[in-house]
């Protein structure tokens, strides 16, 4: 069994992975303590783990993960991983930018892959055939976009998103949401029509937080993947394991 962890700015998602690469459990945590991690080890044995966070993780946690694991990996810009890793600034390359990107390969691999990430940010990342990872893009986020309105505006609301909207508003509040929905998805496609212009093969995959407002919404041929961050964490491991 695989420990996972991403630890982000505020959660903490955890998940146990078997050999056949399934998630046996997965969840998330605001804080996770000492006494959580040692019942993961009770419950499922955990033999090797990966931990991927985005801040200072606490120095006891790192000692348990250490003691009590075979194997364990923090991700970090020197880690050995599956694909090549051609971007320009590889020590400020986000972790679940990375993570997602290796687990698009694993899945689709000998493929020119788009992974969009759909969070705080969407992040739009391309890995090429021969598994390249090469970069791609940063932008705002569903909210991020949303609350700016709020923020640089004086008269313009605070929208929460939701899965329903139509190509125009008809008020103001739904202008707001269609224009940062519609905007998204216009985006996407876009992004995934100019690159099939280069790479007619090319395979897309969605996954991220914020994936539930566009599911079904988008072209065919986009494969949605909620797991695609846990997964590559877990191809990483693997890969670190077994080299």
């Amino acid at each position: 069994m695989n420990l996972i962890i991403d630890q982000g700015n505020t959660l903490c998602k955890v998940a146990c992975i078997d050999p056949n690469g399934s998630i046996v459990f997965s969840t998330v945590f605001e804080a996770l303590t000492s006494e959580i991690m040692l019942d993961l080890f009770h419950n499922f044995k955990p033999v090797n783990g990966i931990l991927s966070t985005v801040k200072v993780f606490d120095p006891q946690m790192i000692a348990i993960l250490n003691t009590h694991l075979k194997t364990f990996v923090e991700l970090g810009p020197d880690t050995s991983l599956p694909i090549q890793n051609g971007y320009a600034t590889p020590a400020t390359l986000g972790f679940d930018r990375l993570a997602a990107a290796v687990g698009a390969w694993s899945l689709q691999p000998g493929k020119p892959l788009l992974v969009i990430d759909l969070g705080t940010a969407v992040t739009y990342d391309f890995v090429s055939a021969d598994g390249l990872f090469t970069g791609g893009n940063i932008a705002p986020g569903v909210r991020t976009r949303l609350k700016s309105l709020n923020h640089f505006t004086g008269k313009l609301p605070l929208v929460e998103p939701t899965s329903q909207f139509d190509l125009l508003g008809n008020s103001t509040e739904t202008a707001i949401r269609s224009g940062v929905m519609q905007g998204i998805l216009f985006e996407i496609n876009g992004y995934i029509d100019a690159l099939k212009l280069q790479y007619p093969s090319l395979f897309a995959f969605l996954t991220g937080g914020d994936l539930i407002y566009f599911d079904g919404k988008l072209k065919n041929g986009i494969f949605v993947d909620a797991n695609l961050v846990l997964t590559g964490l877990n191809r990483i491991l693997r890969h670190n394991v077994h080299s």
